[in-house]
């Protein structure tokens, strides 16, 4: 399946030490032809961190994709009513962007992304980042796996040693990823070691 053409949306949240990997995975996305809208949270567009300044985030995206990054809820509001993706992907999901989607809760714009995404039965994929995987959020990831039209990039633990219980996406599969959600279905196998 090609992704050229494919209306997709990018939503970036706080894992803010997969960026780099995030801007590679966009570009990629471009070149394969996808039409790219980023959506930023609160916390991608506006917090500081060792791996980089928040503006500069925002106009790494905006140069890759040539179009101007969602930044509020209010623009993230008509993803739905006007249909805007065939597919929508969370690239990073932290853990508390993945806890709040499973619970229902709307408040960044990312969240808006995905709830009104949903609403019209397309295809949302999660590339998860998170240090509590297989902790307290185990059970959100769960409730995620067997929601209807939610997809996962493959993932798995990235530090077993040091960090038991976090798990990253393995970014390097999402465009498999993409194409298997685009026909409905979860590019297997889901865990990787």
């Amino acid at each position: 399946m090609s992704l050229k053409g494919r209306r997709i949306g990018v939503a970036l949240t706080g894992s803010f030490c997969t960026y780099q990997k995030v801007f590679t995975e966009l570009e990629k996305l471009v070149r394969e032809g996808a039409v790219v809208q980023t959506i930023f949270s609160d916390a991608s567009q506006t917090f500081d961190s060792r791996f980089g300044n928040a503006e500069e985030f925002v106009e790494n995206a905006r140069e890759i994709t040539g179009r101007e990054p969602m930044r509020t809820i209010p623009q993230a509001e008509p993803v739905g009513p006007e249909n805007l993706f065939d597919l929508l992907i969370i690239l990073p999901c932290t853990g508390n962007t993945a806890a709040k989607l499973a619970n229902g809760i709307t408040d960044t714009p990312v969240l808006m992304a995905a709830k009104a995404h949903l609403r019209n039965e397309k295809p949302l994929l999660i590339s998860i980042s998170t240090n509590d995987a297989l902790g307290m959020n185990m059970k959100n990831i769960g409730l995620l796996l067997n929601a209807k039209n939610i997809y996962f990039v493959p993932f798995g633990q990235d530090n077993p040693q040091k960090k038991p219980n976090s798990m990253i996406a393995r970014t390097e599969l999402l465009i498999p990823a993409a194409e298997a959600a685009l026909l409905g279905k979860q590019y297997q196998p889901v865990i990787q070691s």
